[in-house]
């Protein structure tokens, strides 16, 4: 992995390796060349992993502008192309209403209330994921 160009700021953000899933958990709000590399950090690891999945954590940001729903929609379909399916964990209501009120409709992607549900939502991709019948505990 490279070091961020001299110059640049903005928060890095992890791509969580969890079974076959990759989990984004964004925190605060992101500029435009943070989105960007967010989306080409999840494409490569997408393709680096075979990851089956990608919940897209977004309990933590306040706004998403036109640019950050465009660059989610683009996420989901570049992640689809890979074979994997995105849902985005968390949104606000307020996040929702705004996306709405944009004309975002966001094709591809998937929502769930927490990450817990989104990371349930993709279980059936991820056998890692499952548990285990025969570990049961005795009475």
């Amino acid at each position: 992995m490279s070091a961020p160009a001299p110059g640049t700021s903005g928060p890095h953000v992890p791509v969580l390796k969890i079974g076959n899933i990759l989990l984004v958990t964004l925190q605060g709000d992101l500029h435009d060349e943070a989105a960007e590399e967010l989306q080409r950090n999840i494409g490569e690891a997408i393709a680096a992993s075979s990851a089956a999945g990608v919940v897209i954590d977004i309990s933590g940001v306040e706004i998403v502008d036109s640019f950050l729903g465009r660059v989610f929609a683009e996420v989901a379909a570049h992640a689809k192309l890979l074979a994997a399916q995105t849902v985005v964990a968390g949104m606000r209501p307020a996040v929702a209403i705004t996306l709405v009120e944009l004309g975002l409709t966001l094709p591809g992607l998937r929502t769930a209330l927490d990450a817990e549900e989104a990371m349930r939502l993709l279980a059936p991709a991820s056998p890692h994921l499952h548990r285990s019948p025969a570990r049961q505990e005795s009475p």
